[in-house]
């Protein structure tokens, strides 16, 4: 197998990193790196106790720099394929495989999708209509890529498109930045179906202008 890396953000995971940790690890998952965030919790502590790379920041600051900086540590560590994963428990060990298929076929970064998965029926109305499918509507509209799922942050990156993605969004608008970055790049891009498990409701409305709010700032400032 290709030298795969699995990137973790997390910040105040306390509840949830140690069963990441231990589902990654009983499916052979060697290289884990959990960056964490700033986290006030026991977060660190209970990182320390497993096989894995921890990177950390003493101040929290967002997803977006997060995996910017598992990225860098993963690219410096030889990696052929870099995973980015969630802390939280949401995503599934299962699914990472058909990331790591699609990149062996040739593909530059693929992106897990919830609309075409399973869970697609669990996702709660109220975020389905009025949180996820005006995202995709923006998505397509500020970036040019067209995708089922407008802000997944299951992915996986081949070292050609980790080298060449520039993450510079230190927060959640980072997930718009990508597909623009894939535009920006010519890089070959797919989606796959993925399963999620819904802890809580996740983003809100008022998120989504948060993450345009960040988008119009970067645009202006570029």
């Amino acid at each position: 197998m290709d030298k795969v890396f699995i990137a973790i953000p997390a910040y105040n995971e306390e509840k949830t990193i140690a069963k990441v940790i231990e589902d990654l690890l009983q499916a052979d998952y060697k290289n884990i790196i959990i960056i964490d965030d700033g986290s006030k919790d026991e977060t660190v502590n209970i990182v320390k106790k497993y096989p894995v790379y921890l990177c950390q920041h003493q101040l929290n600051c967002g997803q977006g720099a997060a995996l910017r900086t598992g990225t860098e540590f993963a690219l410096k560590n030889k990696a052929d394929v870099i995973v980015h994963f969630d802390a939280d428990g949401q995503h599934q060990v299962k699914d990472i495989n058909n990331f790591i298929i699609k990149i062996k076929e040739g593909y530059d970064i693929v992106i897990g999708s919830r609309f075409l998965g399973d869970s697609y029926n669990n996702i709660p109305f109220t975020k389905r209509y009025f949180i996820h499918k005006p995202a995709i509507i923006f998505n397509w509209f500020f970036t040019g890529l067209k995708m089922t799922d407008a802000h997944s942050g299951f992915r996986a990156l081949s070292r050609k498109a980790a080298k060449q993605i520039r993450i510079t969004l230190n927060r959640m608008a980072h997930s718009t930045e990508i597909p623009g970055e894939v535009i920006k790049n010519q890089l070959k891009f797919a989606e796959v179906p993925i399963d999620v498990i819904y802890n809580d409701y996740g983003q809100k409305f008022s998120d989504g202008f948060k993450i345009i709010a960040d988008l119009l700032k970067h645009k202006i400032l570029k």
